[in-house]
C-alpha cells in the first residue's frame, strides 16, 4: 500500500513520516552500503512517482551525474544520505523530498507494503498512542483562555479521533482558544479534517488532492462533531517556520474560512503530499507524489502561510494571549475587567520588556514578611513560606507578579528613595508594606 501523508515531519514523534527537511535518522550501527544500488532505486522511484513530471529529468540527471563522478562512492550510509539530499534539494527545493538511513523504519515500510497495512500497523498505532496522537498539552491560561499544543496530525482512526475530540471538548470551555502548531510538522489529512470540522460548516469543501495521474479526491468537513460547531469564541493559531505540510493545511483553513487569527511566523511552505519507499540497504525515501488545491485554487508550496499577527515564534503565545485578553476585557465589567486588562498588560510586557524607573538594586530589600532581591538580572519577590516569583516591570515603579497577574507591586518613594510598596489586587484591596 502507499503511505500517503500530507506531511514530511510529524517531528520526532513519527519516524514513519519523514521530515519536511532532511534530518539525521536515529543512530544505527555502522554499515557499508552499495551506493550504486541505492542511487538506482532512488532514480526509479522519482522517475515513476515525483509529483512534477517536468522536474523528473533534472532530478534524474543530478543523481546520474553524482554517480558517474564518484560523489556517492562512500561507505557511510549517513554520509550518502546527506549527499543525496543536498543534490535533490538543489534541484527541487522540495521539503518533502528526502532520504534517510533508518533500517527499522525501512523494514516496517517493506512489511507494510507486503501486508497492505503500514498506516494501521502495530508499530504506528503504538507510536501514536505513546505520543497521545499529537496532543501534547492542554492548559488553562489567565482569563480562561484554553490552549491546545498539537505537535502532530497523527491519525490511526478511532483512537486518534477520540483523543482529538476530547482535546476540543476541553477547548470548548474557554472564553478564547489558542491552538499551538509551532512545532507541528504535519501528518494525516484525516486529522486536519477532524479538527477543522469543529470550526467550519458541515460539508464545507476543504481541499482537493491531485495524486499522480489518479482522479482528484476532495476532503470535506465532517457532517457532525461532538458538541456541535464552535462559534462566537476568539480562536488563535500559533505558527512558525517549523509548522509544515498538514499543519499548513490547517493554517490555510484558519485563514481561508476566517474562523481564527494566525499568530507567529510564516509556515514552512511544504505543500506536496508524500509517499514513502523502501530503498535497499536500510534507507527510506520520501517522495512528493501529489499536491493540494485549496478552494480558491491556491496552495502553500514554497511560500507557506503568513500570519495576521507577525511575531517571533517564541513570542507568539504571549501575543495571542494579549490579543484575546484585550478582546475579552472590552466586554467585561468590574474586577473581571480589571483582571483581564492586567493579564493583557503582563503579556504585553513579556513581548516588549519595559525598563523600570530606577536601577533594580533600588527596589531590593526586606519588606516585613516579604523580600525583594535581584537575581540573574531581574527582580524576584517572595513572601516567607511561599515560592519565589519574578517581578515584571510595567512602567515607572509598577511591577506585576509573574505567577499572579491579579496582583501588582507599586513601590513608594520618598525624596527619590524606595521606602516601601503597595500591594494592589484586582478586587480593589491594597496592602501597604514598609521597607525595613
Amino acid at each position: 500500500m502507499r503511505i500517503l501523508l500530507l506531511a514530511g515531519a510529524v517531528a520526532a514523534a513519527a519516524p514513519l513520516v519523514f521530515a519536511a527537511s532532511p534530518v539525521t535518522a536515529q543512530t544505527q550501527p555502522a554499515a557499508k552500503v552499495d551506493s550504486r544500488a541505492v542511487i538506482e532505486a532512488v532514480r526509479k522511484a522519482l522517475r515513476e512517482n515525483y509529483v512534477i513530471k517536468e522536474r523528473r529529468p533534472a532530478l534524474d540527471a543530478a543523481l546520474a551525474k553524482g554517480l558517474a563522478s564518484g560523489r556517492y562512492a562512500v561507505t557511510d550510509p549517513q554520509e550518502l544520505s546527506t549527499r543525496i539530499n543536498d543534490d535533490l534539494a538543489a534541484v527541487a527545493h522540495d521539503k518533502h523530498l528526502s532520504i534517510n538511513f533508518d533500517p527499522r523504519v525501512a523494514a516496517e515500510l517493506a512489511a507494510g507494503r507486503q501486508n497492505d497495512e503500514v498506516a494501521d500497523s502495530a508499530f504506528w498505532r503504538a507510536l501514536a498512542r505513546r505520543n497521545n496522537h499529537g496532543v501534547s498539552e492542554l492548559k488553562v491560561l489567565p482569563g480562561n483562555v484554553r490552549m491546545l499544543r498539537y505537535d502532530g496530525f497523527m491519525w490511526t482512526g478511532d483512537e486518534s479521533r477520540a483523543t482529538l475530540d476530547n482535546a476540543v471538548a476541553f477547548l470548548r470551555g474557554g472564553d478564547a482558544i489558542v491552538i499551538d502548531i509551532r512545532d507541528n510538522g504535519g501528518g494525516s489529512p484525516e486529522a486536519v479534517r477532524r479538527l477543522t470540522s469543529y470550526f467550519v460548516p458541515a460539508g464545507a469543501k476543504l481541499v482537493t488532492f491531485h495524486m499522480r495521474d489518479e482522479k482528484p479526491t476532495v476532503s470535506v468537513a465532517d457532517t457532525e462533531v461532538p458538541g456541535g460547531r464552535i462559534t462566537g469564541v476568539p480562536v488563535y493559531v500559533l505558527t512558525s517556520g517549523r509548522s509544515a505540510s498538514a499543519a499548513e493545511e490547517f493554517a490555510s483553513h484558519v485563514k481561508g474560512f476566517g474562523f481564527g487569527t494566525l499568530v507567529g511566523e510564516t509556515t514552512a511552505g511544504a505543500g506536496y503530499r508524500n509517499d514513502s519507499f523502501t530503498i535497499p540497504g536500510g534507507f527510506a525515501l520520501s517522495v512528493s507524489v501529489g499536491r493540494p488545491e485549496l478552494p480558491d485554487g491556491s496552495d502553500w508550496e514554497a511560500k507557506g502561510v503568513a500570519p495576521k499577527l507577525a511575531v517571533a515564534r517564541d513570542l507568539a503565545l504571549d501575543r495571542a494571549h494579549q490579543d484575546a485578553l484585550t478582546r475579552l476585557a472590552a466586554k467585561a465589567q468590574g474586577p473581571e475587567k480589571t483582571e483581564l486588562e492586567w493579564s493583557a498588560a503582563l503579556a504585553g510586557a513579556r513581548i516588549e520588556p519595559v525598563t523600570p524607573a530606577r536601577p533594580l538594586d533600588a527596589y531590593a530589600g526586606r519588606y516585613g514578611l516579604r523580600t525583594v532581591k535581584v537575581e540573574s538580572g531581574a527582580l524576584v519577590y517572595q513572601r516567607e513560606g511561599n515560592p519565589k516569583t519574578a517581578l515584571v516591570p510595567l512602567g515607572a515603579d509598577l511591577f506585576a507578579l509573574e505567577s499572579d497577574p491579579r496582583t501588582r507591586v507599586r513601590f513608594v518613594l520618598v525624596n527619590g528613595a524606595v521606602t516601601g510598596f503597595v500591594l494592589e489586587r484586582v478586587d480593589g484591596t491594597i496592602i501597604e508594606v514598609q521597607k525595613a
